[in-house]
């Protein structure tokens, strides 16, 4: 039996529907502020479709984009308009890119370094 797509999720139903650990999904919970599921008799939690959609989020931003758990945290209070957005916005927009532009970054200032010492080799064994 199928829930409808608006109904209540359990932490262990939403763990199978997203391939995602039960002990994973209440670690973002304390890390992340917005995404709080309603917890009934006996701490037990449902997830609502917004929660579903915020779990879905952040696991992109995690998994396939490559955000820290931090950067995926300004990033969404930045699309929320929450207060980490006025405090300071240049460093909160550096702490907020995905690894990867930072890795891919990193690469070109590298490529750039190599490309100067050759040329540099170069230019020392054409005088030699």
């Amino acid at each position: 039996m199928t829930k409808e797509q608006g109904a209540f999720r359990t932490i262990g139903e939403l763990s199978k529907e997203l391939s995602i650990k039960p002990h994973i999904l209440r670690y973002w919970e304390d890390q992340f502020a917005m995404l709080s599921p309603l917890k009934r008799a006996g701490a037990r939690r449902h997830y609502r479709l917004e929660d579903v959609e915020m779990v879905k989020t952040i696991n992109r931003l995690l998994n396939e984009e490559g955000y820290t758990i931090k950067g995926a945290r300004k990033f969404l209070a930045s699309r929320r308009g929450g207060p980490e957005m006025v405090e300071d916005a240049p460093q909160m927009a550096a702490a907020a890119l995905p690894m990867m532009a930072n890795a891919q970054e990193n690469e070109s200032l590298i490529l750039a370094e190599l490309k100067s010492i050759r040329d540099q080799l170069s230019h020392a064994l054409n005088e030699a």
